[in-house]
């Protein structure tokens, strides 16, 4: 009995073997990363080598004209900061005040499927925003502004606003999530009101994560291509009189982006010094969202709220007005998701036909979309698999093995990964799987480059849930014994797999409805099999292409009531993605 008992003592205190996955698996999201890192930069030097660049000229002239060999960025830098200024102007204060309602506010029953509806508003993919911004915004800017057309930086702004307003909600609503409530319970007990404890306990914490959701919705805003390029009027040399900045914001522009998407030639088929100069524009926007990411990951120091105890009655007044302003940012992404679904449903009615789910396309603008939902499928599902273990692993380097320094300098290459244009991905995509290993058109490229486009979201909302884990918990578990790939096991993966789900979810999304890089790498308009029975020469057809092409005819109604029609079965099938996934989100949030 004695000899029993010695060995069950034994067996209950001998560590369990240190998972050999968990180091494996950051390794692989690294390599992974890199690749697609090395991928773009490697597109980018070929193509300055290709001419050259006066970088000079470059940089202080805002004349474009190819034909005559002037090259000038001045006035797409200038676009490219108005815009992306309008968006986050709009939607980090609306999208932070939302976060802050869901999470400290609203009860769960409620916060819940308002969370869901504020995520639905992230599947509506960018081309749908595209056509969005063409039917109303322009109309609207036209209207108030007396814009002929609407076309103009203002209206650009404000469709990206929208477009990333559910990002910054999302993973600033996991950042708050992660604040131990003990936190909140001290604050109150302390005599503070709820606006004062939000501000001086829960805010100060919930920081980092906070500003990683702004940096996201500055990439998502810095890389967007195909809406922006629908309602901004693609005018060069445009820049600002001092004396009228804002004036000039209801006039035509261009962006660094949609420069690269414009209609002169495209990067792949430019040679000699227009090709250099179109990868300058690429090394330029780059460089533009590594700035922006620096800027914005600098440390302050944490600043508490006011001192001074005002009046009770003033107090209390105070926190109602706030908390009136936060039920009020909830509200607005739910009207934008309503008027979305409200425009699509109106002018995408064909496809509330099931024959239109069902039936293949016939000719340029009849028949159904039978192939386009299974291409779509297919391209995010691969997808997923290879941007979930990938985007987990480079976030457990941020998140737990980098250090300080490494962290940084990997946070920025993620952020700078996850800005770079969809069009420069597809591009890239085609010079290296299609061209150099000699796929063609292939569904796998195309996959492959959405992996790209969702990794730096899953990294980074995975990041910024492990920083928000308290330190004692690590000290714990390491002070029982467990080495640190145990301690990533049992406790770091169950309390950032909310994270991981969102950040997989929001770059699935995004993913779904990229239209640029499929054009290059994956897709045809029609005459794909189904189901692909290879991978060399293997294209599919995708619902974003289709929309896009589909839209280009706007002289011929049935290819416009087509275009809604697709788009509306996009959107259908990126929310059935979202909604699906709720349950399981709500389990792990439960267990975490």
């Amino acid at each position: 009995m004695t000899a029993v008992l010695e060995r069950g003592t034994a067996a209950s205190t001998q560590r369990p073997r240190s998972p050999a996955w968990v180091p494996a698996l950051s390794a692989g999201g690294g390599a992974l990363t890199a690749l697609g890192a090395l991928l773009v930069a490697g597109f980018v030097v070929a193509g300055l080598s290709a001419g050259n660049v006066d970088w000079v000229e470059l940089l202080t002239t805002r004349s474009w004209d190819a034909p005559n060999g002037a090259y000038g960025v001045t006035a797409m830098l200038w676009g490219t900061v108005a815009v992306c200024t309008i968006a986050l102007g709009l939607a980090v204060p609306v999208g932070w005040a939302a976060a802050t309602a869901l999470s400290e506010q609203l009860p769960p029953r409620l916060a819940r499927p308002v969370r869901t509806g504020v995520e639905l508003l992230a599947a509506v993919p960018s081309i749908v925003y595209g056509l969005v911004g063409v039917a109303v915004v322009r109309p609207f800017v036209s209207t108030v502004g007396d814009v002929p057309g609407g076309d103009s930086l203002l209206a650009a702004g404000l469709v990206l606003a929208v477009m990333v307003l559910p990002t910054i909600v999302a993973v600033s609503v996991d950042a708050l999530a992660a604040v131990p409530a003990a936190t909140r319970e001290a604050a109150l007990a302390l005599g503070l009101t709820r606006r004062e404890m939000i501000r001086s306990a829960v805010l100060p914490l919930a920081r980092p994560g906070m500003r990683a959701a702004v940096l996201l919705g500055l990439a998502r805003a810095l890389g967007e291509t195909i809406a922006v390029f629908l309602v901004i009027g693609r005018a060069d040399g445009r820049l600002p009189d001092p004396a009228g900045a804002l004036s000039s914001l209801l006039s035509p522009g261009q962006t660094l982006t949609t420069k690269l998407g414009g209609p002169e030639p495209v990067l792949a088929g430019a040679v000699g010094d227009h090709r250099a100069a179109l990868s300058a524009v690429g090394l330029l926007l780059l460089l533009t969202v590594a700035g922006a990411t620096l800027a914005g990951s600098r440390r302050g120091r944490v600043r508490s709220g006011s001192r001074v105890r005002r009046a009770g009655r003033f107090r209390l007044a105070s926190d109602r007005a706030a908390s009136s302003l936060r039920f009020a940012a909830v509200v607005l992404p739910l009207v934008l998701l309503t008027g979305v679904v409200v425009l699509l449903l109106g002018r995408g009615s064909s496809a509330l036909s099931p024959s239109f789910w069902l039936t293949d396309a016939l000719g340029s603008s009849g028949g159904g979309v039978r192939g386009q939902i299974a291409g779509t499928v297919l391209l995010v599902v691969a997808a997923g698999i290879v941007s979930l273990p990938a985007g987990l692993g480079l976030g457990l380097i941020l998140g737990e093995y980098a250090g300080p320094r490494a962290t940084r300098a990997l946070r920025t290459a993620t952020l700078t990964l996850g800005g770079v244009p969809t069009i420069l991905l597809g591009l890239a995509g085609y010079a290296f799987f299609s061209t150099y290993l000699g796929w063609g058109k292939s569904w796998l490229a195309g996959a492959l480059v959405l992996a790209i486009v969702a990794v730096p979201v899953v990294a980074l909302t995975t990041a910024a849930r492990l920083d928000q884990l308290a330190p004692a918990r690590r000290e714990a578990a390491l002070a029982l014994g467990l080495t640190r790939s145990q301690v990533v096991r049992s406790v770091l993966l169950p309390h950032a797999r909310p994270a991981v789900l969102t950040g997989l979810l929001l770059g699935l999304a995004r993913a779904a409805g990229e239209t640029a890089p499929l054009l290059f790498t994956a897709t045809v308009f029609a005459g794909a099999a189904a189901v692909p029975s290879g991978v060399v020469q293997q294209p599919v057809q995708s619902l974003p292409t289709h929309v896009f092409a589909l839209a280009q005819d706007a002289a011929d109604p049935a290819a416009l009531a087509s275009a809604w029609g697709s788009a509306l079965v996009l959107v259908v099938l990126t929310g059935l993605l979202l909604l699906a996934a709720v349950p399981a989100r709500r389990r792990l949030e439960a267990s975490s």
